[in-house]
């Protein structure tokens, strides 16, 4: 959830340490800062708030040295604030760190009683202590050893040394980290992104795994501290993920990115000259496959809802879904005849990889739906199915959810075309309208003047309700859940027929109700319960994609979208929910891109 960055070069780096940490402010973060080294002195300059801040405190007092690491930081031990701001150094030793150490308690009072003295609220200081306790006796690379040894929890680091000006020690247990080399310059990274825009060699550490840089060189090394060679990847260059271009923010730009996201996909996924899915290789053969659980977190795990909802009407397979950080603690039955699904945007998400690495241990077979190849998650999938949505800034993901959707749609397609579960017919059928897709979500996203006036209606209201049948729930879910990350407004997502058990209590006078309901077997029901809300004074708002006139004269607001199929709905329907999440937000002078508490790449438990 953090940022790290650290250079080892032979020229002043601290500009392009605050260039790379911009490139990394899309993750979230609540405070920065960096640390380099010159003349056997340990320069820091932090700040609570935004890189910009650190910024302009380093051109008042500028922090030079060829060799420097720097951070942005999502706050879990301790508030945010200059204080508890990385890096946290000694004398001798800076630290910066992505993660939490569990056992930083019990580590703190051992310090405290050998004499330590602690400065601030975070686990991070705990790590600082020990290498600089440990470094009294060894070599940095042995000290951080032995510190590894001592820490339990995630982590990745990037360790600078005052009596050792030419190295950055890096280490990786959990969290993501990654080095990238260049000439007389070489670079520790949590993300690619930010390392891109200086190299595009880079290498990808393992878990447990520790490097050494200098500007010349880099070295790896195992758990065990034996000496490995790694691989090289050569990353592609993406669009320029800082240019707005001519948008307000990158949530609107990548809201209308979406046609091109739908686009791209489906061109990727589909062979237009033999009208057939290009889906190849399956760990598994489709027609002895016996369960597919489907596994994610937050946005990622409405994705799986819809398709489960996809799979079981299309396939004769059993389907499950999971939450990842629930699956980790369950006492799961693994069966070699299931195919296990892991889908995250940014491939790093720490309980999806943890609920990853479970299923490798157990030897079961594994894919992936991401959208970032480069990822852990991706590498260690016995399978991977990118979503092609190119890169997502705005924390709050739109494109991203939409290319889950598509994939895991055209997967389900595709297996049930091989098991012959649906005929030639129909399958050639659902193709035809996933080319129609992009143009259908364009023609969505026309509806933008009539969600800007609905999204006037939220600013006074207490709370608001989302409903939804069958595939629709899910996106009633989504709604709320962008709405509530984009607004900080109370929201909740519900099935429509579950409103007489319970959710009905809190329909009052003028509570905005999103109903979502496209024309499918549950129209006639969700239209019941939405006079059920009407009788109780919900103020109704309205989407569907039924071609005739369903939208009365008691709903607040109607919105129509394109009818392509039942199983399309589901991607059609969100988008509006996305922009009406967008525009209350915008109304209420939110940070869209960075809301509050909030980070991209969730890599803590």
């Amino acid at each position: 959830m953090c940022g790290i960055i650290g250079i080892a070069s032979s020229k002043p780096v601290s500009i392009n340490i605050i260039n790379s940490l911009k490139k990394l402010e899309y993750r979230g973060y609540d405070s920065a800062g960096i640390a380099t080294l010159k003349d056997q002195l340990i320069n820091e300059r932090k700040c609570s708030g935004r890189v910009d801040e650190l910024e302009k405190i380093l051109l008042k007092s500028p922090s030079d040295g060829n060799i420097g690491i720097g951070h942005v930081r999502w706050a879990t031990h301790g508030i945010p604030n200059l204080i508890n701001a990385h890096p946290h150094s000694s004398e001798n030793v800076s630290v910066v760190h992505n993660g939490i150490i569990e056992n930083s308690d019990e580590l703190k009072k051992i310090l405290e009683d050998k004499g330590s003295k602690f400065k601030s609220q975070t686990d991070t200081e705990v790590i600082t202590l020990l290498i600089t306790e440990a470094l009294k006796n060894m070599e940095p690379l042995d000290a951080v050893f032995k510190t590894l040894k001592d820490l339990k929890g995630s982590f990745a680091l990037g360790i600078i040394f005052k009596d050792f000006p030419d190295i950055i020690i890096g280490a990786r247990r959990g969290s993501p980290l990654a080095v990238g080399y260049s000439s007389n310059e070489n670079y520790l990274g949590s993300d690619s992104y930010a390392l891109k825009s200086m190299t595009n060699k880079i290498s990808y550490l393992d878990d447990g795994e520790t490097c050494v840089l200098t500007k010349n060189s880099i070295s790896f090394f195992d758990v065990k501290k034996n000496k490995i060679n790694k691989k090289v990847h050569i990353v592609s260059d993406d669009e320029n993920i800082s240019d707005k271009g001519n948008y307000k923010n990158f949530m609107s730009k990548e809201i209308f990115e979406q046609p091109i996201t739908a686009k791209k996909c489906v061109n990727e996924y589909i062979d237009s000259l033999k009208k057939d899915i290009n889906i190849l290789n399956f760990p598994i053969r489709p027609k002895e496959l016996k369960k597919i659980v489907l596994v994610g977190c937050g946005t990622a795990y409405h994705s799986c809802l819809v398709a489960k909802y996809w799979f079981e009407e299309l396939s004769s397979i059993e389907v499950e879904i999971d939450i990842a950080s629930e699956f980790r603690y369950r006492k799961i039955k693994f069966d070699p005849k299931n195919l296990y699904i892991f889908v995250s945007q940014s491939g790093e998400t720490a309980d999806t990889a943890a609920a990853l690495d479970i299923c490798k241990k157990n030897k079961v077979k594994t894919c992936s739906v991401v959208n970032v190849i480069e990822s852990t998650i991706a590498r260690n999938s016995d399978w991977v199915l990118p979503i092609h949505a190119g890169p997502e800034i705005g924390v709050a993901s739109t494109k991203a959810f939409l290319g889950q959707l598509i994939v895991l749609y055209i997967l389900c397609l595709k297996i049930s075309s091989v098991r012959g579960d649906i005929n030639k017919s129909n399958y050639n059928k659902n193709i035809e309208n996933l080319k129609k897709l992009p143009d259908a979500i364009k023609k969505t996203l026309t509806l933008e003047t009539n969600i800007q006036l609905m999204a006037k209606e939220f600013l006074n209201a207490r709370g608001s309700m989302f409903l939804g049948r069958g595939s629709s729930f899910p996106i009633a879910l989504e709604g709320a859940l962008k709405l509530k990350e984009l607004s900080y407004l109370h929201a909740e997502g519900y099935p429509a027929g579950e409103m007489k058990h319970g959710p009905l209590a809190l329909i009052e006078e003028g509570l905005p109700v999103i109903v979502i309901a496209p024309k499918d077997k549950y129209f006639e029901k969700t239209l019941s319960n939405m006079q059920e809300v009407i009788a109780r004074g919900g103020k109704i708002f309205f989407i569907t994609d039924n071609k005739k006139d369903s939208i009365s004269e008691n709903i607040r607001f109607g919105l129509r979208v394109p009818h392509l199929d039942n199983f399309l709905s589901s991607i059609l329907l969100a988008v509006p929910l996305q922009m009406l999440a967008y525009h209350v937000a915008l109304l209420k002078n939110c940070d869209i891109d960075k809301p509050r508490n909030l980070a991209k790449s969730v890599t803590v438990e």
